[in-house]
Order: C-alpha cells, then sequence, then structure tokens
C-alpha cells in the first residue's frame, strides 16, 4: 500500500511517500479500514516539527516521546475491508468513521490512558489503517467521504469543549479561532445545542462565520472585552479557546462572573499571562481538554446524521501531495478543513 512515513522530527522532508508500505493485517478486536480521505489537523504539524516538547531530548506527541517510522493522519474515513478475531465478519464494507481516541480496553474511564490515531498509533496518511473495532464506528450520512473525514479531530474537539464547559441553551460563548476547523465546528455545535456562538476571527472571514451560526463576530486584533463591550454582547458565559497567545487576558476579562473557559489549543503561543485576581475573585473556571470520552465521539456522529453540523471544505490533495497540504495547513490563508482524498474522488 502507499503511506505517507514520518521518519523524525522536523522540516517537511520528514515526511516521505512510501509506494510499496506492507499492509498491516488486524488482530484481535481490530479493523483493517480502507482509507478513503484523511484531514489534516493541527496535531499532524505539531507532531512533526516537534512542538509538544518540553525539552529538545524528549520532542515527540502530546503525550511524550513516539516511534518513528510512524503514519500520521487522525481524521480517517473510510470502509472496514477485514476484521480480526472477535470482530464480526457482517462489519466488512461498512462505511466508518474513526474516533482518533484510543482507550485502554481495561480502563475505558481512564483518559491518561488513551491514546492517539496518527500519533501514539499508525494513522490515516495510507491506504489502509488498521484501528480498534470500537473506534471505527459506522456512520450513515449523504456526505462524501472527504466531507466526513472533516469532521472527527476538529468536531470532537469542539463538542468536548462544549461539554466540558457545560454550555447550555440560550448561553452565550465566545469562539477564538472561529473560522479555523476546531472553531467553525464549536460555532455550529453551540447553534445545534442551543447557545449563541460569538466568533472571534479576521475581518475578511467574518462573514462566512455568521453564515455558520454565529450572532456576532470580533476582530481577533481586537481586545475581546472591549470589542463584546461595544456592540452591546458581553459579558459572556463561556469561552472555547485555541489560540491563546498575548490576548489571552482579554478572554477571560469577556467572560461573566462564574464564567467558564475550556482551552484544546495555542495556535498563537502556549505562554500567557494570568492575574490570579481575576480567576478568584470572578469564580472563573479554567477547562483543559484534549482526551474525549468515547461517547463524545458517537454524539458527534449522531449529530452529523441529523444533519445538524455540515462540513467546511477548504481545499483537498492526493495523497502523494502531503507536502502540499501541510504547507497550507500551516499557512492558515483559508477557512474551513484541508483534506487528503486518499481514494481519488472514488468514495
Amino acid at each position: 500500500m502507499r503511506a505517507v512515513l514520518l521518519t523524525g522530527h522536523g522540516d517537511l522532508d520528514r515526511l516521505v511517500l512510501d509506494p510499496a508500505h506492507p499492509t498491516p493485517a488486524p488482530g484481535p478486536g481490530e479493523v483493517l479500514v480502507r482509507v478513503d480521505a484523511c484531514a489534516v489537523n493541527n496535531t499532524d504539524v505539531n507532531t512533526r516539527v516537534g512542538w509538544y516538547a518540553q525539552s529538545d531530548d524528549d520532542a515527540g506527541s502530546w503525550d511524550g516521546a513516539i516511534g518513528f517510522p510512524r503514519i500520521q493522519g487522525a481524521d480517517i474515513c473510510g470502509v472496514v475491508a477485514a476484521v480480526g478475531a472477535g470482530v464480526a465478519h457482517e462489519r466488512i464494507s461498512e462505511r466508518v468513521l474513526v474516533d482518533p481516541w484510543v482507550h485502554d480496553p481495561d480502563h475505558p474511564g481512564d483518559l491518561l490512558r488513551a491514546r492517539y490515531v496518527g500519533s501514539e498509533l499508525d494513522g490515516g496518511y495510507a491506504d489502509f489503517a488498521v484501528v480498534p473495532a470500537v473506534n471505527a464506528v459506522p456512520v450513515d450520512a449523504p456526505l462524501s467521504a472527504v466531507e466526513l473525514a472533516s469532521f472527527p479531530t476538529a468536531a470532537e474537539t469542539a463538542l468536548d469543549m462544549l461539554r466540558r464547559a457545560a454550555v447550555a441553551p440560550g448561553e452565550r460563548v465566545l469562539v477564538t479561532g472561529a473560522s479555523g476547523g476546531v472553531g467553525a465546528y464549536a460555532v455550529q455545535l453551540a447553534c445545534a445545542l442551543g447557545a449563541e456562538p460569538i466568533g472571534v476571527c479576521q475581518p475578511q472571514k467574518a462573514e462566512l462565520v455568521r453564515q455558520l451560526g454565529a450572532i456576532a463576530t470580533i476582530d481577533r486584533g481586537v481586545a475581546a472585552d472591549a470589542a463584546l463591550e461595544a456592540q452591546g454582547l458581553g459579558p459572556v458565559d463561556a469561552v472555547l479557546d485555541v489560540v491563546g497567545g498575548d490576548a489571552w487576558p482579554s478572554l477571560l476579562d469577556a467572560l461573566a462572573r462564574g464564567g467558564r473557559y475550556a482551552v484544546s489549543g495555542a495556535i498563537a503561543g502556549p505562554h500567557v499571562d494570568l492575574d490570579l485576581r481575576t480567576l478568584y475573585l470572578r469564580d472563573l473556571t479554567l477547562i483543559g481538554a484534549t482526551v474525549s470520552a468515547p461517547e463524545v465521539f458517537r454524539e458527534l456522529v449522531g449529530l452529523i446524521e441529523r444533519g445538524a453540523i455540515r462540513p467546511l471544505i477548504a481545499a483537498t490533495y492526493p495523497l502523494e501531495a502531503v507536502h502540499d497540504a501541510q504547507r497550507a495547513f500551516v499557512g492558515k490563508a483559508f477557512v474551513g478543513k484541508i483534506v487528503l482524498d486518499v481514494a481519488g474522488g472514488e468514495a
């Protein structure tokens, strides 16, 4: 099979296409998925460059060092091609979305034991991938493989943040990076849950974010609390943040007393300034969101099947153009998701 191998941390030259990589075989409780499409996400780039490292000698995934070569790609849509022992033969030919979070079967509730497809485990930058059968979730929706592959990481992360922040119908939610993968789905999912999302984005992307369901947008270059006040929109009940960086204090200042701040990314920088008085005097709650529980992904698939959220595709690339795909992803000059069309439009 074709497979793109990450041979070490570094630049794009560390991603090498192997046109004749051995096709893996599913073990007990596993399935072999024919990969039709696989999206690109921040974890792919961050793992490749070693961004998660605390020091130069432990660069790796979000959970520590990883082994090389590694096949990246967490966002898999495909068809079950073979099954391992203990998996019903009837699952062959089933169309599936893969939950990228693989939980310890003996301790499924222990999120610290989870591993990530495309990071600790080989993923979907290949013609085939082996995953636990429980992670290959059947999906029945009138969408292409490319469209479905845009959902797993970004939309699951967004839904997990909303659930952890206990966002309720009628509440007002500020979403940073609202034109990106996670942010765009957070806006849609907030609407689906009955909340009122406000998107933070560049002015030229504001109209599209409003079309996704945002009741308003604010310029990412302006302090969030001041921008909300100027429009009569603040304070908000919750903030969903994937950006971080220098603007971070204004996000807390935008929260109402007792508000919740959930974070799952730091593309503008991981180091922020916190005045502890802001946190405790206003009874704020800070929430980190990385590992999603299995029920979050199954809820997401249900929302997809009901048409509650729609895919937002910025561009597609063939598997052989993975360098171009990751380069475009890093450039951030797009709205939505970048997807590798592994099957070449055949699904």
